[in-house]
């Protein structure tokens, strides 16, 4: 287990730079605190939604209010997994230098798979591309997937020039799948019509 914090504030960050896991200190502009904070950001986007999904008394509904809570461990995970900068390297493990610190693995990629698939079988198929509304809860899954999507970026931005876990990258791929999938599930849930895009009829300036 990691050091308790006794104290919040140590002004170390004053200057514009943070330490990682190991010890290391960097600006608060790298990349791979640009990741980390996307991630945090998104644990706490879906610690919001878990607390609004608490709030419906719906068997559905509470076990996509379960498994998002334990996916904000896992996500965590992936944060702890971002602070360590690659070290393997050093000791000669070639194939842990190509990927990182890790903690997610496949199985975690798989366990949002099988999640997604139950929702997805009873959701009509989709004729229209979907807006974000229909209730405050629809769009609060709809905010979840769009940071789960930067975040995304964020990471891949990171890979770009440190080597990151391959299966962090497909957790966050999925979760903005499953998190889409939650959305169409609520409304469905709940009864509420989803928002479809409708296209412009207005005729163009000429």
């Amino acid at each position: 287990m990691g050091k308790r914090l006794s104290k919040i504030y140590t002004r170390t960050g004053d200057s514009g730079e943070t330490g990682l896991g190991d010890g290391a200190r960097v600006r608060k502009t790298h990349p791979r605190v640009e990741a980390m904070g996307a991630v945090d950001e998104l644990n706490s986007i879906i610690g919001l939604l878990v607390e609004t999904l608490a709030r419906h008394d719906d068997n559905e509904l509470r076990l996509i209010t379960d498994f998002l809570s334990y996916s904000q461990h896992r996500l965590f995970d992936l944060g702890a997994e971002l602070s360590m900068p690659q070290q393997d390297a050093q000791q000669g493990n070639q194939q842990d230098a190509q990927q990182g610190y890790a903690i997610l693995t496949q199985a975690h990629v798989t366990d949002i798979e099988v999640n997604l698939d139950a929702l997805n079988q009873h959701l009509e198929p989709l004729v229209n591309f979907i807006l974000p509304g229909g209730s405050g809860l629809i769009a609060q899954c709809h905010l979840a997937r769009a940071v789960c999507r930067r975040a995304e970026r964020r990471v891949i931005a990171l890979a770009e020039v440190k080597p990151v876990n391959p299966d962090s990258l497909r957790y966050l791929n999925r979760m903005s799948d499953y998190l889409f999938v939650v959305a169409r599930s609520c409304a469905r849930v709940t009864k509420t019509d989803e928002i479809l895009w409708q296209q412009d009829q207005v005729p163009p300036v000429t």
